[in-house]
């Protein structure tokens, strides 16, 4: 059966690209596909592409462009800044949270295998991470403090701004790296506000396309290149730039940017609206995603008596698309290691979904889903008492 309508709120995982990008970068493959270390007319006009897009992502953050350096997404970058960062420190010690994304605890086991000491602070219920808890870990030779800005399952926002500062203040030298995958073009922030060294930016998070991402890296802070090629971007991340995708990420950052704290307040407004819609109609919920300091475009929720991917599926069939937590765990068996984090009963997160919104999401598509969530749960769960 095929549905009359799609809703589509898996944009955590990924999103639909700007019409307006996909014809850029359309046109860059024709028409002006050269290589941007090439010295003929072609590859300067690549070259001005990619100094174009890095104006665009630096005038987001408030940076300056010699900082953004393009890579090939969230988890290059996030591999950069902690290794790279890392390898320019005579210190061996790491702290980081439970909760980070597998690109940064991943990374950081890799680092723990070459000696290097990883501590990962607990957070609370509310998914936050306890800041002077942090601060009192932070030793002399603590060379790097990595701390995601939002949360891809919940959606807590961190007080980054509050660790970038203690960080700064207990010790100069440690370098301080934040993933902002899920925060940048949803909540607005400068580089400078948030104090790091080091943040991590993905493309098709923000409406541009796959396999593009950037890191900010703060005028003087100190990386070392982890892989390693023609001499590119200043040898920090070499390798013939991928200019159509650099490009649509640059449309994408400038728009999403732009209009950052006008579709927060609009995803914001529609969260709200969905999760009363669900709570209202239904008994034995769970909330997962803090009530405050949450990004406007995440809603976890966990239904009690339904398995997560029975209701996904069900959804789908309804034209609904959803995720059942973090789309790169998705594959991964056992129950969230973000939900166990912050403390949801077992049987709740094994009915955990994860709505994530758009600037395209409209009030009429939040009121089909909450009338067919409603539905197939209430369908599912008389089945599963049968």
């Amino acid at each position: 059966m095929i549905a009359l309508k799609t809703v589509y709120l898996d944009n955590s995982s990924t999103t639909r690209v700007y019409k307006e990008g996909a014809e850029l970068a359309a046109d860059i493959m024709y028409n002006l596909y050269g290589n941007p270390s090439s010295l003929h007319r072609k590859g300067i006009e690549a070259e001005k592409l990619i100094k174009r897009a890095k104006e665009q992502i630096a005038d987001s953050l408030k940076a300056n462009p010699s900082e953004i350096y393009f890579t090939s997404g969230g988890t290059e970058s996030d591999n950069l800044a902690i290794i790279g960062g890392c390898r320019m420190s005579r210190g061996r010690h790491i702290l980081s949270t439970n909760i980070e994304h597998p690109a940064v605890l991943n990374t950081l086991q890799h680092l723990e295998k070459k000696g290097y000491e990883v501590e990962l602070i607990p957070v609370g219920k509310d998914g936050k991470v306890n800041v002077e808890k942090l601060a009192s870990k932070i030793r002399k030779d603590t060379a790097l403090v990595s701390v995601m800005y939002v949360n891809n399952e919940i959606g807590t926002i961190e007080p980054v701004e509050k660790i970038g500062k203690i960080v700064k203040s207990v010790n100069p030298n440690t370098a301080f790296h934040i993933d902002a995958v899920q925060a940048y073009g949803k909540i607005p922030f400068t580089a400078a506000s948030t104090g790091a060294d080091f943040i991590s930016l993905s493309s098709h998070k923000i409406h541009g396309p796959k396999g593009v991402g950037a890191l900010y890296v703060k005028n003087k802070a100190k990386l070392a290149p982890i892989i390693f090629g023609g001499g590119q971007q200043n040898n920090i991340r070499p390798g013939t730039e991928n200019v159509p995708g650099i490009a649509a990420f640059g449309l994408a950052a400038e728009k999403s940017c732009s209009k950052v704290s006008e579709n927060g307040n609009k995803m914001q407004m529609l969260k709200e609206r969905l999760k009363e819609g669900i709570l209202s109609n239904l008994d034995d919920v769970v909330v997962n995603t803090p009530a405050n300091d949450s990004a406007p475009h995440i809603l976890n929720v966990s239904f009690g008596y339904v398995k997560s991917e029975v209701l996904l599926h069900s959804l789908e069939t309804d034209g609904i698309y959803v995720s059942s937590g973090s789309a790169c765990s998705s594959h991964k068996k056992g129950p969230s290691y973000v939900l166990t984090a912050i403390g949801t009963d077992r049987k709740m997160i094994d009915g955990s979904i994860r709505f994530s919104l758009s600037e395209f999401i409209t009030e009429e598509d939040i009121d089909y889903t909450i009338e067919r969530v409603v539905d197939n749960v209430k369908k599912i769960r008389r089945l599963m008492k049968r």
